[in-house]
């Protein structure tokens, strides 16, 4: 009998079928576009996605028909919800954590609360990105549709509802409401009073792992699904993905390789958030009991895809003519050696400590000698110094990292994976599923089912690890005096970049 993990992306979704010993049996992937009606808004057809959603769905139960799907799970991006009735029909779009719309509402908001006054119960420091603004933007702008709404449910909870539960959300992902008390873990009176929302328009917040219905007997005719497949809690993306990949408790980290790359250690113990904040550091529940993490993190994926289709978007055309991986053969470009190109990632805003979302990117350092590849490692490079410098500062917070777990797309580049651990100067191991995501959600939902007693023994039947990195002696020492540089140059060009960001 196996088990179906949903991933649920920005731009695409995806569902997989796993075995309860970590095989995976099937997969399918869909793609949708971000929607932007008017400038600075960014939000997601609903409607469309749902279908997508299905699509998946459909398309993995056909291929399980011999080994058929008894529980499933979602993971999905934070922070986005969806307007829904009483009987389960979908009322408008998502808006996404990027859509410029709440921003107004910030300062009303600043005044109400410190930063430290709501960290203290949220763990996060104000920003337009948490859905708190979002609603407060709808109910001022979009009555009608506010008051339509029964639930206002994020997409891990959107999907099960909509499958047949009741609605309920994971601790992780109700955290990226802003309106979720980590201590009590339960929506805030002091939170839901600032928006002068009723929390009863939100799912009911539940550990990650719990069963919370059934697959409704119309749906799971529609998708093919066995009658009765349970409806498990999955996590924020992130949370899931650090399930996937193993890592649950304190020394080891996630380090996602997509979009953005994003490291995500695990701690234990709430910190103080005079030492969280200066540092950017969120706190947030983990999938896993009893256990918190934060997330480190820059456009380092977007980065490649912008080299790639900036510098070779030939080849990118003609590899995938041809089914073969473009990033494989550009990586394959790179000198063994750390590059003589100094790349700056501030060509979207960053993650900790500074968010920095008002500067530009840099490449400096080009010669008429300069190769390709040369520019290639230089933004890898880049990206990797940023964590590296946000790295360093965990410690001091309370956080210490041994090593390194890879997935996503970009884990699947040895030489990749090896630039990190060489610059990070730690241990990287790699799993042998890096759709760490979708398997998360599967692990999460065989705890809810019962095929396994806790999220560890999941991970043990489901996680392996298939290669270890060891970083280099000489080349972490030849990256440590790039790294150095990579400091200066922004001390440098900060100020610069900033005013040509405002041209």
């Amino acid at each position: 009998m196996s088990l179906l993990g949903i991933d649920i992306g920005t731009t695409g979704c995806k569902a997989v079928a796993f075995g309860q010993q970590g095989s995976l049996l099937a997969e399918a992937y869909r793609e949708y576009d971000v929607q932007r009606p008017e400038p600075g808004w960014a939000e997601l057809d609903t409607q469309e996605v749902w279908a997508k959603v299905r699509a998946c769905i459909r398309a993995v139960a056909d291929q399980t028909a011999d080994d058929p799907i008894t529980a499933l799970a979602a993971s999905s991006l934070g922070e986005a919800l969806a307007p829904v009735d009483a009987d389960r029909r979908i009322l408008g779009p998502s808006l996404l954590n990027f859509d410029i719309r709440g921003q107004d509402y910030l300062p009303e908001l600043a005044a109400a609360i410190s930063d430290q006054a709501l960290y203290r119960i949220n763990g996060n420091a104000l920003g337009n990105h948490f859905s708190l603004p979002k609603l407060l933007w709808i109910q001022h702008n979009q009555p009608d549709l506010w008051s339509q709404a029964r639930y206002w449910l994020p997409w891990g909870s959107l999907v099960g509802y909509l499958l047949g539960a009741e609605p309920a959300v994971d601790y992780s992902l109700a955290n990226r409401t802003l309106l979720f008390d980590l201590a009590s873990r339960d929506w805030s009176p002091e939170l839901l009073a600032l928006g002068g929302i009723d929390g009863a328009v939100l799912p009911r917040p539940v550990p990650a792992g719990t069963r919370v219905g059934r697959v409704s007997p119309r749906r799971a005719a529609e998708l093919g699904l066995q009658p009765g497949v349970a409806i498990v809690t999955g996590a924020h993306d992130q949370c899931a993905n650090a399930v996937g990949s193993g890592v649950l408790d304190e020394g080891s980290a996630m380090y996602g390789m997509g979009t953005y790359i994003c490291i995500v250690p695990v701690f234990r113990q709430p910190q103080d958030p005079a030492v969280m904040l200066p540092r950017g550091l969120n706190t947030e529940h983990h999938a896993a009991p009893d256990r918190l993490v934060s997330f480190l993190y820059n456009h380092g994926g977007s980065l490649f895809k912008w080299y790639r289709d900036t510098f070779a978007p030939i080849e990118r055309d003609r590899a995938k003519a041809a089914g073969r991986d473009i990033y494989t053969e550009l990586i394959a470009e790179m000198p063994v050696e750390p590059s003589s190109v100094m790349s700056l990632p501030y060509f979207a805003p960053t993650g900790p400590p500074e968010f920095i979302a008002d500067a530009s990117g840099a490449i400096a350092g080009l010669r008429l000698e300069t190769t390709r590849g040369d520019i290639l490692k230089g933004i890898l490079e880049g990206a990797t110094y940023y964590l590296r410098e946000c790295v360093e500062g965990l410690p001091a917070a309370g956080m210490q990292i041994d090593r390194f777990r890879a997935v996503g797309g970009g884990s699947k580049s040895d030489a990749w994976v090896q630039l990190s651990a060489d610059i990070l100067g730690l241990p990287f191991e790699k799993p042998r599923i890096t759709e760490a995501g979708a398997l998360g959600a599967a692990i999460l939902a065989g705890v809810g089912s019962g095929a396994f007693a806790s999220i560890q023994e999941g991970v043990d039947a489901m996680v392996a690890v298939e290669r270890s990195y060891e970083p280099s002696r000489s080349a972490h020492a030849a990256y440590t005096e790039r790294y150095h540089r990579y400091t200066e140059l922004w001390s440098l060009l900060g100020g610069y970049l900033r005013r040509l960001h405002q041209a």
